[in-house]
């Protein structure tokens, strides 16, 4: 990772971004926050933090053995849309992360957002026609895209602009 490519992606937050994450999360009950390995723990990290600072309401998908059974009985690409559809309602803010906008289990929860009227976020990288967005970008609530194809730098710009709205 290259420390100044991650210093010039992070000059495309705008105020306006940064306002309207921190308004979506006051105004919703609960946050869901759903990706894939490292974006995972992105999710997890941030949870807490939104829990603990914000006082908002506020898990992700990681416990393992909830995690293996969606997979087992639901299959890869539908187990977080199935998480979505049993714990997710109207007053619900689901953030989706996806580096590459690809992950066929981001796109099928991001459509069990849209099929729901639940409002979420999607945070993508590498190609800036990504599935994620190409398909839904216009129905998210806030767009995230970082301009990188490095997983480090996407990544890093994704946990930084969530923890924007942390410790004000």
């Amino acid at each position: 990772m290259k420390i100044s490519e991650l210093i010039s992606v992070l000059d495309v937050f705008k105020n306006d971004d940064i306002k309207l994450l921190r308004d979506l999360v006051e105004d919703h009950n609960q946050v869901i926050m759903i990706g894939n390995g490292g974006s995972n723990s992105i999710c997890s990290h941030i949870a807490q933090d939104y829990t603990k600072q914000l006082r908002k309401k506020s898990f992700t998908f990681s416990d393992p053995s909830r995690l293996t059974c969606y997979i087992n009985d639901y299959g890869m690409e539908a187990a977080y849309a199935q998480f979505i559809l049993e714990f997710a309602d109207t007053d619900t803010l689901v953030i989706l992360i996806s580096s590459s906008g690809n992950s066929e289990n981001i796109v099928r929860a991001t459509s069990m957002c849209v099929s729901m009227d639940i409002d979420f976020i999607t945070l993508t990288g590498f190609d800036k026609d990504n599935r994620v967005r190409s398909l839904y970008g216009d129905k998210s609530s806030l767009d995230i895209w970082v301009d990188s194809h490095d997983y480090g730098v996407v990544e890093c710009a994704h946990q930084i602009f969530l923890h924007t709205i942390v410790g004000e």
